[in-house]
């Protein structure tokens, strides 16, 4: 299969052109597997929770959604996209699944950066693989590339491939999921964001560089720091099934959960 990603810089606020945007994209990146940035039809540098109610959409009955689906269903394309997701009070940084014969699922982000916790309710639910036939896909959005849990948690689930949308700021993420994608053995898609956003004297850089990673910590494709762009690379998502490190160590099979499961029930002291 073909996995890609898109990275450009999103318009703060304006789900209309950024639609527009993302379908041009989309038409014009040749893969089976495509990812996007997180909150990619809205931008991210908000300032109050009233500026996110007013572009939340619900899901899937969303402007963005069906237009995802509309290229989805033309171009035979599995999408997974960020966006706010408008839940009756609530609202959730979010990315969504849809493939050509509609929506599929949705996550929502459970570790929230820095001032999105001032604006966004937390997830709420168990990150979850989806098998969508010609791979089975796991959802994470950005900041959750810092805790190990999350990775771990899909690959245990049997993900062949993290669809990880993110709008990336600090500079550690793409040498980082190498790490993660060697000590779990999956194939990820890191679809990053571009430019810089200041609201009310502040602004905030996106560092671009979106990454395919493969099982053994290889960078298959990574973007530029600053470029509009896609990147395609062709994948066999059987080999993030094989987790055998050599002949006497696997990276499950090996665990001696025995001496830790009772530990990462714990919070620090």
């Amino acid at each position: 299969m073909r996995a890609g990603f898109i990275q450009f810089t999103p318009v703060l606020g304006d789900i209309e052109q950024n639609i527009l945007k993302i379908c041009k994209l989309v038409d014009r990146t040749d893969a089976d597997l495509v990812v996007l940035p997180e909150l990619c039809n809205t931008g991210y540098h908000f300032t109050s929770r009233q500026e996110i109610e007013t572009l939340a959409e619900r899901i899937p009955y969303g402007k963005t959604t069906e237009a995802l689906y509309q290229m989805a269903k033309a171009k035979g394309v599995y999408i997974v996209a960020g966006l706010i997701e408008k839940s009756g009070d609530q609202c959730y940084n979010a990315s969504v699944l849809i493939g050509p014969a509609g929506y599929i699922a949705t996550y929502r982000k459970i570790h929230l950066f820095f001032e999105e916790t001032l604006w966004f309710d937390p997830g709420d639910r168990e990150p979850a693989v989806h098998d969508i036939g010609i791979c089975r896909v796991g959802l994470m959005i950005c900041f959750d590339w810092i805790f190990p849990e999350t990775a771990r948690v899909l690959a245990l689930k049997g993900a062949d491939v993290i669809c990880h949308c993110a709008n990336l700021v600090l500079p550690y993420c793409q040498e980082a999921m190498v790490t993660r994608c060697l000590e779990n053995r999956f194939f990820a898609v890191t679809a990053n964001r571009t430019g810089t956003e200041t609201q009310r004297g502040k602004s905030l850089h996106f560092t671009g560089k979106s990454q395919i990673t493969g099982p053994d910590g290889s960078i298959l494709c990574r973007g530029g720091e600053a470029s509009e762009e896609s990147g395609v690379v062709e994948i066999d998502p059987t080999l993030a099934r094989n987790k055998a490190i050599n002949p006497y160590n696997d990276v499950f099979g090996s665990r001696r959960i025995e001496y830790y499961e009772e530990l990462m029930k714990q919070r620090p002291r």
